[in-house]
């Protein structure tokens, strides 16, 4: 456990059932995309359940401060690496940190699971997200469209663990 200004980084516990909480969190993070991004965040087609079942397949790493959930990352493991998805933190929070310290996280799974890299999808139009993980160590490795579009809609950015 990483425990630095009051806010702990803890694995996602098998018995956790506060998803509607998680859920209401991570709209709020995602909050500033609408309007910005088009497809909208697939955040909006997450459910209480649905977090739950993601929970099963994939490892996820919750920021606590004073018993609320402040912030989030799940870790989908794959043969080579981890795919990181659905990294969020309370917009009063952002920018201290936070999401670095989930990250950091992350890394640490994948480095005890013998992963030599982890890769990440942030949207074409979010450029500060792509500078953000620029300076976490993550580099663009390709672009890639959603279904129905003719034109990028996502940056791939891949980090190789040292």
């Amino acid at each position: 456990m990483d425990q630095i200004v009051g806010i702990s980084i803890i694995r996602l516990a098998a018995d956790f059932d506060q998803w509607g909480d998680l859920l209401a969190m991570i709209r709020r993070a995602f909050a500033y995309m609408d309007g910005v991004i088009d497809p909208p965040s697939s955040a909006y087609l997450l459910t209480a359940k649905a977090l739950g079942e993601k929970a099963k397949r994939e490892t996820g790493f919750l920021a606590v401060e004073n018993g609320r959930i402040v912030g989030c990352v799940f870790a989908l493991e794959r043969p080579q690496d981890f795919y990181v998805g659905k990294l969020a933190v309370e917009p009063r929070l952002q920018g201290q940190g936070i999401g670095t310290r989930l990250m950091r996280a992350v890394e640490d799974l994948a480095r005890k699971r013998g992963k030599d890299a982890i890769e990440l999808q942030t949207r074409i139009e979010l450029t500060a997200n792509h500078a953000a993980f620029a300076r976490l160590g993550f580099g663009e490795t390709a672009r890639t469209a959603h279904a129905g579009y003719d034109r990028p809609t996502s940056v791939t950015m891949r980090k190789v663990l040292s």
